[in-house]
């Protein structure tokens, strides 16, 4: 995402996707030079690949799910299709994009949108469910939703096989994120961290829940917590990413109460300027 591009990774695609006319001559060369095999695959992979090069076009919005944490980044497409070999396998194809919206956590969206946007297809429009529509009007609301998805817009069938494949694994972890979210938001996490703390054989103490002045929970080796190591816990359970402010609030409250390490765990996943960060503190997201 720092190149400010989106790329079709395909693997050994080294052809300038702009000499096919049309999206059989497509077909007929990943069957006869690809060696796709079966003509219903070779179909299947030029739908997934004739799109970056002939439908997409400036303007168009493009969702990229992060592979590295639990989070959404959304684009805007700004140039044409560009082949270049220079830039190595798989890397052929791509377009140039400006990333409006990063790191928006999985759990903000409705279980459907979550269910497209984990499709295993490469490429794939995204339209079920009035999709496009609901992704711009979060986008006017702060990236929050008001729709219950198991109610409104669960799985309805349609025709577009494209969106059938999708990634059981993420979805089952998505389903998973949203009851404990549901369950434990607020202080109700802070619980479930100092529990697994006590568990490790941690002495605790919890801020009861309202302002916490920096920290949610104290923890220390030791029957009656003056061992070492010391640890600050700050939870953060928003539906934004945390950001600088916040970590260096819990340096300033490892500080105050000399403790050797700080623990910075957030629902929503953080913020770059903090993943770029180094320093006595881990991060959970």
């Amino acid at each position: 995402m720092t190149d400010q591009r989106v790329y079709l990774t395909w693997d050994e695609l080294d052809q300038d996707l702009r000499k096919f006319t049309d999206r059989q001559q497509l077909v007929e060369y990943l069957m006869n030079e690809y060696e796709a095999g079966k003509l219903g695959r070779a179909r299947n992979w030029a739908g997934q690949i004739w799109p970056i090069a002939h439908e997409m076009k400036k303007g168009d919005w493009v969702v990229l799910p992060s592979k590295i944490k639990s989070a959404i980044h959304f684009g805007e497409i700004t140039g044409e299709y560009q082949f270049d070999l220079k830039q190595g396998n798989p890397y052929y194809h791509s377009r140039a994009v400006k990333w409006f919206a990063t790191d928006i956590p999985r759990t903000n969206f409705d279980q459907d949108l979550l269910y497209s946007f984990g499709a295993f297809m490469t490429v794939c429009r995204i339209q079920r469910n009035d999709a496009e529509q609901r992704i711009k009007t979060m986008a006017k609301n702060n990236w929050s939703s008001d729709s219950d998805s198991s109610i409104n817009h669960h799985f309805q069938n349609d025709d577009d096989s494209m969106e059938q494949q999708f990634d059981m694994e993420q979805y089952a972890s998505d389903t998973i994120a949203k009851f404990i979210i549901r369950k434990f938001k607020g202080h109700g996490m802070a619980r479930i961290i100092e529990a697994i703390l006590k568990a490790k054989g941690f002495t605790t103490y919890n801020s009861p829940a309202g302002p916490d002045k920096g920290v949610d929970i104290l923890a220390a080796q030791g029957n009656l917590g003056f061992g070492s190591p010391k640890i600050c816990v700050q939870v953060k359970t928003s539906d934004t990413p945390v950001d600088r402010p916040t970590l260096d609030q819990l340096i300033g409250t490892m500080h105050n109460f000399k403790a050797e390490h700080g623990l910075l765990v957030s629902w929503s996943g953080f913020k770059s300027t903090v993943d770029k960060e180094e320093g006595g503190y881990k991060r959970i997201a």
